[in-house]
């Protein structure tokens, strides 16, 4: 059921379809170097081969992992015969340095055009001499109605689908196959292949498809991924941000990805860090609890931690939010790498040694506790004393410090 035109390719309209970048290249015959970047089973090796069948120029198709440059020296040797050729590269992100310098010249003249497929986000993987002269493709999951079109035309399509057999196929099948194969056509044919074939007709010749089958022919999306990759970096981000937008819903939905994935270090980092960071002194009682609940979560371990973290995810999206604290720290951390920052007051150096005393130091210094907790008196340099780091919010308990922070404000300039 692979598609043979770009009409018949499924969920990449943004790509392919009319008026869209690779369809105008083809039709004005302009094709240039392009990586096709995106999950599994989205159609980057289609979306190939429908090049090579549309465009007039030889194909050649490699693996870069398991070829070597004696494949690619072939390629280049028929395309100079022949004035330019099309290399396929799949996995093109495992491209190590003595393919990317070989082939380099060749794509800089234009005699090899090269379409790279990649699950791994190219701006981090890619050597920049071969991305700056590609265009980057990124694909996306299809949706679900998408899927069911495609399962619909297996099913009819006598020549290369189901069309010639009887099927009998039960209410909501086609939807448990689009809904449930995690975006991949593939593995949704593959769920629908296997359906069709391992159930024996009955008394009429006619196989009947039950939902009870569908799903046992369905395999279980694999949740793992390569820690380094661009997958599990957008998943981790999602879930941070989604807790700091008090999404509760959303959190919870990737802290079970990331409990599926196996993932606890991960998930436990972070709340520590959503705990400080985004809720801070809006509660300050958050990151405690948060912490206790890392602590049994790591001593239970999966399954019962999910139990300890759906309540702290639950306790931090819920909680009020604050920044206010470590965004004043990196204001004044960018003031000590950037700026003068001058000398400590003299009354505030130390002044525990002999001789200290005559060179002014800790001299008219005054011990707060003798003036009740508070006694009006310089702590930055001379050329700082009116800079102002904390910005507080009026957020939960923050609220109560904002107050005493501004009457000290108050009494530090009246």
């Amino acid at each position: 059921m692979r598609p043979t035109t770009l009409e018949e390719i499924v969920g990449q309209k943004h790509i392919v379809g009319e008026g869209k970048l690779l369809q105008r290249m083809i039709k004005s015959n302009r094709l240039s170097s392009i990586i096709l970047y995106g999950p599994p089973g989205t159609g980057k090796t289609t979306i190939a081969n429908v090049i090579a069948q549309v465009t007039s120029l030889p194909f050649h198709e490699i693996n870069a992992v398991s070829s070597g440059k004696k494949e690619m020296e072939a390629v280049v040797q028929e395309a100079k015969l022949l004035g330019k050729s099309i290399l396929f590269v799949d996995e093109v992100h495992r491209f190590n340095k003595s393919q990317q310098d070989f082939l380099l010249p060749y794509l800089e003249s234009g005699l090899i055009i090269l379409i790279g497929a990649t699950t791994e986000n190219p701006h981090f993987e890619i050597n920049n001499a071969i991305k700056s002269r590609c265009t980057i493709l990124e694909l996306t999951y299809p949706q679900a109605e998408e899927i069911k079109d495609v399962l619909e035309r297996a099913l009819h399509d006598e020549a290369k689908g189901f069309g010639k057999l009887d099927l009998l196929i039960e209410e909501g099948v086609l939807d448990e196959l689009a809904l449930h194969c995690g975006g991949d056509i593939r593995s949704a044919l593959n769920g629908l292949e296997i359906a069709v074939l391992s159930t024996d007709p009955n008394e009429d010749d006619q196989i009947s498809i039950t939902l009870d089958i569908i799903k046992e022919c369905l395999q279980k999306k694999s949740l793992h991924y390569d820690k380094k990759g661009d997958h599990f970096y957008n998943i981790i981000s999602a879930f941070q941000k989604s807790m700091r937008g008090s999404d509760v819903d959303a959190a919870l939905h990737y802290l079970a990805r990331l409990i599926e994935a196996g993932d606890l270090d991960v998930i436990c980092r972070r709340l520590l860090v959503t705990a400080w960071e985004d809720v801070g002194l809006a509660n300050s009682q958050v990151p405690q609890m948060v912490l206790s609940a890392i602590q049994s979560a790591e001593r239970l371990g999966l399954p019962e931690a999910r139990i300890p973290l759906a309540v702290a995810v639950t306790e931090l999206c819920l909680s009020p939010k604050s920044n206010s604290a470590y965004k004043a720290l990196d204001q004044a951390i960018s003031d000590v790498r950037s700026i003068n920052i001058g000398e400590v007051p003299d009354h505030l150096k130390d002044a525990h040694y002999k001789g200290a005393k005559d060179l002014g130091r800790g001299v008219d210094y005054k011990y707060p506790h003798n003036f009740g907790g508070w006694v009006k008196q310089q702590y930055l340099p001379d050329h700082l004393q009116e800079k102002t780091y904390y910005k507080p919010k009026e957020s939960g308990q923050e609220k109560r410090l904002a107050q005493l922070y501004k009457r000290i404000h108050e009494l530090k300039n009246s």
